[in-house]
């Protein structure tokens, strides 16, 4: 059996964390160790609104149990607000080792009458909340050589219609935790992507729940402690931990089951002068799924296009007739 996953000495802000998965994020978190930043503007599910007193309510419940953290009500999405956080971290706890960015909204627009200023509050929290206190905390880590970035995707980032917004949003955040995991290789940074499944607010409400064609729940089921945002925080304590074995990755984890989702593109074929008609004809050699590589990065992908184009024209490539 491996050694106890400690966080003793580590310094981790969550945001987003006043409820759900970031409160179960950072109640684990500090039961292993971790002083904890426990940051929530405390808005509604649809970033609206504001109360202090959720951040507040979690910091107790850790000091109630021995635990050590600070609350913080400021908004990730100002440049101002994330490195408040950070500051608030440095000043109280003289460090930052890791930051989980679990903070986000969600509305219910379809396409088009979803307007461009619901989308840009969408990005605002999701994508340039993200970035925001990934920035404000990276010239710490930089600086000791070491950091854990966790970026919150979901299943939306394949696409879902009722949640435009939300899901363009998590698919954003799989291409930049990609870019920052390459950005921090060479400074001990490992940045990677979350991909939860629980029973939060977010899943169980029925506004939601009605859009995208579910059940609503039944007010008397039973609690079902599997479906809870606690099944989700073993791994987030992994990728969050100096052990983390992998970096600008995106996993799934949750519900009792945890998977890898990675971008991968099919082998396809090369030919010079290909037209219409021989795509068309061609197109399960396209689309064939069961040859694919999963590049590490742009400059990976990019590599092995070149090298399959170069391999495949040594071998004498005639034009498409």
């Amino acid at each position: 059996m491996p050694a106890d996953l400690r966080f003793d000495e580590q310094v981790v802000i969550v945001t987003g964390a006043g409820r759900g998965l970031g409160r179960a994020h950072a109640i684990y978190l500090a039961e292993r160790g971790a002083s904890v930043i426990v940051n929530d503007l405390g808005t509604g599910m649809d970033g609206t609104g504001s109360d202090a007193a959720l951040a507040r309510s979690v910091v107790e419940e850790i000091e109630a149990t021995g635990g050590r953290a600070l609350a913080s009500g400021a908004s990730v999405a100002s440049t101002d607000g994330a490195e408040s956080i950070v500051a608030q971290a440095l000043e109280r706890f003289g460090r930052v080792d890791a930051v989980v960015n679990n903070a986000g909204i969600i509305t219910y627009d379809r396409f088009p009458e979803m307007t461009v200023e619901r989308l840009m509050q969408h990005l605002s929290i999701h994508v340039a909340g993200t970035f925001n206190v990934t920035r404000a905390a990276w010239p710490q880590m930089v600086g000791q050589g070491y950091g854990r970035i966790v970026t919150t995707t979901s299943a939306g980032l394949f696409g879902a219609a009722p949640l435009l917004a939300y899901s363009t949003c998590k698919g954003a955040l799989v291409s930049m935790t990609r870019s920052l995991a390459e950005a921090g290789a060479g400074h001990g940074i490992k940045v990677n992507g979350l991909a939860p499944a629980a029973e939060t607010r977010m899943v169980t409400d029925a506004t939601l729940r009605a859009h995208v064609g579910l059940p609503p729940v039944a007010e008397d089921r039973e609690p079902d402690p599997e479906r809870s945002p606690a099944t989700v925080a073993p791994m987030l304590a992994v990728l969050a931990h100096a052990s983390c074995p992998v970096t600008g990755e995106i996993l799934s984890a949750g519900l009792g089951r945890l998977a890898r989702i990675f971008v991968a593109e099919t082998q396809g074929f090369v030919e010079r002068g290909v037209g219409p008609e021989q795509i068309l004809e061609r197109w399960d050699e396209i689309a064939e799924p069961g040859r694919y590589t999963v590049p590490a990065g742009t400059s990976e992908y990019v590599a092995r296009r070149e090298a399959q184009i170069a391999e495949r024209l040594a071998q004498g490539s005639q034009p498409a007739g």
